[in-house]
């Protein structure tokens, strides 16, 4: 089975295809890791996010791939908590708009799930990646609720931030995310829409699993 996971960056997708994938014990994929893994490299080779051409080549060339659970690893470095910085969060919008870098992304997410039950979630899984899933969930909040659990997620690391800052540059990747010239994000004919503005993760991921056993 197949369970696609879209949204907006701050959603609380990836929070919730966890949670699903433990319960329903699919292996669940972070296609959103996998573009950050290949920023990371892309900034570490002082690679311009605007060059599509290198960063064809680099998606071509770096070995990404999870190991024990969702620890991810770029060449064999793990970089599970680097690819969380903002430095990263900036540009990977701008890494992941190229039509040549999305190709070559989506044949290896592609891959990954021919091999298991998965729950995979990322901005155009449900169009682009898996459009044979068996469930499309477009996973939403609203802006400041987004931005406001951003700054914790920071606040909790360490990290200095301000809410309007955060506020926007979610509008910013939102607006990036939604006019990309492939695999943008856009709520599906099919789209199951959760709104999570209001609602706790059990109450999200509760909402779901009943939407799949029902299903």
């Amino acid at each position: 089975m197949k369970i696609a996971i879209d949204g907006p960056a701050g959603a609380g997708k990836s929070t919730i295809a966890r949670k699903i994938a433990s319960e329903l014990d699919f292996v669940y994929i972070d296609t959103g890791a996998m573009y950050r893994a290949l920023t990371w490299e892309a900034l570490n080779k002082g690679i311009n996010t605007n060059d599509a051409a290198a960063l064809q080549k680099l998606a071509l060339s770096s070995d990404i791939h999870f190991e024990n659970g969702q620890q991810i690893y770029c060449n064999n470095i793990n970089v599970t908590s680097d690819i969380r910085l903002p430095r990263i969060t900036e540009a990977v919008s701008g890494v992941a708009s190229h039509p040549a870098v999305r190709e070559i992304m989506v044949e290896k997410q592609q891959d990954m799930a021919l091999t298991a039950d998965i729950v995979m979630d990322g901005r155009d899984i449900g169009e682009c990646v898996l459009p044979d899933a068996e469930y499309k969930f477009f996973i939403t909040a609203s802006i400041e609720e987004r931005a406001r659990r951003r700054m914790k997620e920071l606040q909790a690391k360490g990290i200095a931030c301000d809410l309007q800052e955060i506020k926007n540059d979610i509008a910013a990747r939102d607006q990036s995310d939604m006019q990309r010239p492939t695999g943008a994000l856009k709520i599906l004919d099919d789209s199951i829409i959760i709104d999570t503005s209001n609602l706790s993760i059990d109450e999200v991921a509760a909402r779901l699993y009943a939407i799949i056993r029902e299903g």
